[in-house]
């Protein structure tokens, strides 16, 4: 069955209410205030099946806003999913202000398709009655309602004309796109109330993607996670709601007073807030002056209300009628993504001035290239954005679950785009990582330069170690060994262990450095075991200390020298003597003790300890109680 949002529009007392409940047989005035004062305050809601052109069920919701100048806030936590609006006008009063602000918003939300609705028809004569649709057809000339044949003339009192506003619904019905089933579920809230035997309910019309009973779901921005113990569709309970639908979920793991309108539910660790959204906006030509750059407005988009701060980019204000790209700045985190409608709203008087579509969500403070990337957005072209969002991010990357979240798309329609730019090599996919192939070929081209310029500045040091070297660069590991490794396989770079250098490079000694490391290497292979303290050698050398302690740990690299102990740096020489030592008293004992050990090498227990312990790192002696068991 085909389902489909409909929403009303239109100055208060024009008779949205009442024609909804003449369709229906459903009083969309829940309120007791409402039913009290006589008008709409909130948001209400009716349904209505009826046969398609092909005799195919039609789903019809209907979501009825307020008329009210002082509850448009209201009406707009309710136009942001409706896939077609009856603009409602009464015949005996024709066009008034909340009809042009209502309709303003109609339009810059982007609704596509409506109908519109002349009520108290049988409140005038004939004539009259031509008059307001002449006048009507004038206001809607050029905007997507001018379609003199979708103007319906009814009497919701009376009944009359309601058969053929039911014919013109379901021909305008038959355009509607429907929304993807398959996409990842998003339902704005809209409203949150306790339902006695059930607990916590919330309703709202399903953006996209499909919501099961029994799911686990994230509410944003507060991150709490729930679980739907009961979903209802058009209030009857169901086993899933699908996009397009009126939505209610009873949700566990959260109370009412956890959840708001404004708060979305959508799939868990699948999307992140922001803060910060780059935008495309229009201000309407009857807006009484320009929007000033750093201009604070009212913002509403879906179900969400708050204050945002708009940074123009490229201009100083946006005139009357124009538009312009911007980036908007809000208070508190929201889960809004691109292709997302809103409105703006001047903060005094509160009236609406413009509206836009959001372009990023994940907006890069200070970035190069700015408004040509925003363009590639506008666009639309899902490849062209694609490439666009992976380059952005450099050598660095972007991961699949960040394209996700950056687009709101599922990961089959991402990979399904990307078939093209795998084989033109334009991105490249590394592990979990896309990266754009021209930022690949700038990371191996840093890497080399960041090796060389290591090697002039550290002349004694055979080659900068892996991480070091990553670290400089700014890249994630994957991306990082598959950029070295390819350099590796063309020869561009050699890789030694851990250190990194350039093909052919070793360390390259002045006159004095490589003199110092012959008294280096002289002193500890003439001392045998009983080695001088190397801070006494480095001393004594020609050298700054700090060239001094490079040339130590190229002969440590190179083991020549080894190191026992913090304190303890002994020549090869010396230990593969020892080695000798302890391998010829084995013929006599298998086992001895310091004191043995001592009167063997002729050392004192400064030294015997540390050498007795290294022996046993080495596996050549074991420690058994206090002697040792030569291995």
């Amino acid at each position: 069955m085909k389902s489909i949002i409909v929403g009303t529009a239109g100055h208060i007392d024009h008779g949205k209410t009442a024609l909804v409940k003449a369709l229906t047989g459903i009083d969309a005035d829940r309120l007791e205030e409402e039913k009290r004062r006589g008008i709409t305050i909130d948001l209400g809601f009716a349904h209505m099946d009826l046969p398609d052109a092909d005799g195919e069920p039609l789903h019809l919701g209907f979501v009825d806003v307020p008329g009210h100048e002082r509850f448009v806030r209201n009406m707009l936590a309710g136009v942001g999913g409706i896939d077609l609006v009856l603009l409602v006008i009464a015949a005996d009063e024709s066009i008034k202000p909340q009809t042009r602000e209502h309709f303003d918003i109609l339009q810059l939300l982007g609704v596509q398709r409506g109908i519109t609705v002349l009520t108290k028809s049988d409140a005038v004569d004939a004539e009259t009655l031509d008059v307001v649709r002449l006048e009507v057809e004038e206001f809607l000339r050029g905007t997507f309602l001018d379609k003199p044949k979708t103007i319906v003339a009814v009497s919701a009192l009376r009944g009359a004309g309601l058969d053929e506003l039911k014919r013109a619904m379901i021909a305008a019905a038959a355009e509607v796109q429907p929304r993807d089933s398959r996409a990842l579920a998003r339902l704005p809230i809209d409203r949150v109330f306790t339902m006695k035997g059930f607990g916590t309910v919330v309703t709202g019309t399903l953006l996209s993607g499909t919501i099961r009973r029994e799911e686990e779901m994230e509410v944003f921005p507060s991150g709490r996670r729930v679980r739907v113990r009961g979903v209802q569709v058009h209030g009857h309970a169901a086993e899933a709601a699908i996009a397009g639908q009126r939505t209610a979920l009873n949700l566990a793991g959260a109370s009412t007073e956890d959840l708001s309108r404004g708060m979305t539910v959508a799939p868990p660790a699948t999307f992140t807030t922001t803060r910060r959204v780059d935008v495309q906006l229009r201000l309407l030509a009857s807006a009484s002056r320009p929007l000033k750059h750093r201009s604070r407005v009212h913002f509403h988009s879906n179900t969400m209300e708050t204050v945002a701060e708009i940074a123009l980019h490229g201009t100083k204000q946006v005139a009357p009628g124009s538009a312009a790209t911007a980036r908007l700045k809000i208070p508190e985190g929201a889960l809004l993504l691109p292709g997302d409608r809103f409105i703006i709203r001047q903060l005094s008087p509160v009236v609406t001035i413009g509206g836009g579509v959001v372009l990023d969500s994940a907006a890069i403070q200070r970035m190069p290239g700015l408004e040509s990337f925003l363009q590639i957005l506008a666009d639309g072209n899902p490849e062209s954005i694609l490439r666009t969002r992976v380059a952005r991010r450099g050598h660095a990357g972007i991961s699949m679950s960040q394209l996700i979240a950056e687009t709101g798309w599922n990961p089959d329609f991402i990979e399904s785009r990307f078939d093209e730019t795998f084989k033109d090599m334009r991105v490249l996919r590394i592990g979990e990582m896309f990266v754009h192939a021209p930022a690949m070929i700038g990371l191996q081209q840093l890497i080399v330069s960041t090796v060389a310029a290591f090697h002039k500045k550290n002349s004694l040091v055979g080659g900068i170690t892996r991480e070091a070297l990553r670290e400089q660069v700014k890249a994630s590991p994957e991306v990082f060994t598959a950029a070295l490794d390819l350099l590796v396989r063309e020869k561009n770079i050699e890789a030694a262990g851990d250190l990194v250098r350039l093909p052919g490079h070793g360390v390259v000694m002045k006159d004095e450095e490589a003199e110092s490391k012959k008294k280096i290497e002289d002193a500890f292979a003439a001392a045998g075991l009983r080695v001088p303290a190397l801070h006494e050698v480095i001393a004594g050398l020609s050298v700054d200390k700090t060239r001094a302690q490079k040339i130590v740990t190229l002969l440590l690299r190179d083991k020549l020298l080894v190191k026992i102990s913090d304190e303890l740096v002994f020549h090869r020489s010396a230990l593969e003597h020892l080695r000798r030592l302890v391998a010829a008293q084995k013929a006599k004992s298998s086992k001895m003790d310091v004191g043995k050990f001592k009167e063997l090498t002729g050392v004192s227990r400064k030294y015997a300890i540390p050498l007795l312990e290294y022996l046993d790192r080495e596996h050549v002696t074991k420690r058994v109680g206090d002697a040792r068991e030569i291995l």
